[in-house]
């Protein structure tokens, strides 16, 4: 790889503990000495009646520049007026993100960013007169010059279409939390475990679990109230589970976004009422905006057994405490991809790790079956 003066790593304010991870992979790949970073200096301060700035501390003049930016982080904090401690949103994560890149005016000889949960990402299409929020953040940041957008797990990846000329890489960490599965006390009984997919929209990506153990597949059917709107959802009518006998038998729930996470606890009593043995949850992205104190009596009433996520967006020290959550690292991973895209390089089989699932699997998972 390249040295400094090659490739810059700007890592925004609420991304700096997985950015710290992902410079430290970065500098262990290229050899660096003790004490090197590819992290870039810069500022994103606010004056006191909110509005703020973005200022570079050195030079990025000729650089490919990688942007890492969390716009989720709601632990990041800033002081308006008389208001101290007001949470970032993710419309302030991504104004700061924008003022980045026009910081960086033009200088750098290309900018992409990593953005691991797309901003606007669950406004990905219009089904009403509505905004369409994602698409029109992709076209934005085309415009001001980003050659690439990396981003993780998309809620619809069809989103890309709304850039078809420009580079979208949507990254999936299937092969990262697979290894996690396989962590002592996360699965009882993986070779003997059903896969069920919490609703119709969620089955691909859990029949790419099932394909890979072998299991079997269930899924539960939503049936929503298209008359009523409650928090921006239709009500649902019922949830009915359709497949296999999951009497005495672990199951492992996927999605991409855990967000209050009612939905998914609905999903786990089901399973148990119906005999099964452990609940273990798999998700990207686990928000728990309503707290996770429904998650703790979950467990404690054996409901739940482990849920995983990935460090890719911020956790509170609580989640990350938890005897039942498992966190899955994605640094090492993204470390990949930007050594690749900087050089050049191929990303194909990272994007489709299919080689590393089935060999990691015929180590592991394969040969120990009965």
């Amino acid at each position: 790889m390249q040295s400094k003066e090659g490739l810059g790593l700007i890592v925004m304010e609420g991304a700096k503990a997985f950015g710290n991870l992902v410079d430290r992979w970065l500098c262990r790949a290229t050899d660096a000495p003790e004490g090197f970073t590819y992290r870039i200096e810069h500022e994103e301060p606010r004056f006191g009646n909110g509005e703020a700035k973005a200022a570079l501390k050195e030079s990025v003049r000729g650089m490919s520049l990688f942007i890492l930016a969390d716009v989720l982080n709601y632990s990041c904090t800033y002081d308006m007026r008389m208001h101290k401690g007001i949470p970032m949103s993710p419309d302030d994560h991504y104004m700061d993100l924008k003022r980045m890149i026009s910081a960086i005016g033009g200088k750098a000889n290309q900018i992409n960013v990593i953005m691991p949960y797309l901003y606007g990402g669950r406004q990905h299409k219009r089904t009403s007169r509505e905004s369409l929020d994602a698409a029109l953040m992709l076209q934005e940041l085309t415009s001001l010059g980003v050659r690439d957008i990396i981003t993780f797990d998309a809620h619809d990846p069809r989103v890309e279409n709304a850039v078809p000329v420009n580079g979208f890489d949507n990254l999936l960490p299937t092969y990262q939390i697979l290894k996690t599965l396989f962590r002592p006390g996360v699965m009882r009984d993986i070779h003997n475990c059903v896969v069920v997919s919490p609703d119709e929209g969620a089955m691909t990506r859990n029949l790419v679990f099932a394909s890979a153990l072998g299991a079997d597949v269930g899924m539960f059917y939503k049936q929503r109230d298209l008359r009523e709107v409650h928090n921006g959802k239709n009500a649902i009518i019922k949830h009915e589970y359709m497949g296999v006998d999951l009497t005495g038998r672990d199951v492992l729930i996927v999605d991409d976004i855990l967000d209050s996470g009612g939905s998914m606890l609905s999903v786990a009593k089901k399973v148990r009422e119906r005999g099964a043995r452990d609940v273990v949850i798999a998700v990207t992205f686990a928000w728990f905006s309503e707290g996770l104190g429904a998650f703790h009596e979950a467990h404690r009433q054996g409901y739940i057994h482990r849920l995983i996520s990935t460090n890719l967006t911020y956790r509170p020290k609580e989640l990350l405490e938890a005897e039942w959550y498992e966190d899955t690292d994605l640094s090492k991973y993204l470390s990949y991809v930007i050594y690749s895209i900087h050089n050049d390089m191929s990303i194909h089989k990272l994007l489709n790790p299919a080689e590393k699932i089935q060999a990691f699997l015929e180590e592991r998972y394969f040969k120990k079956q009965p």
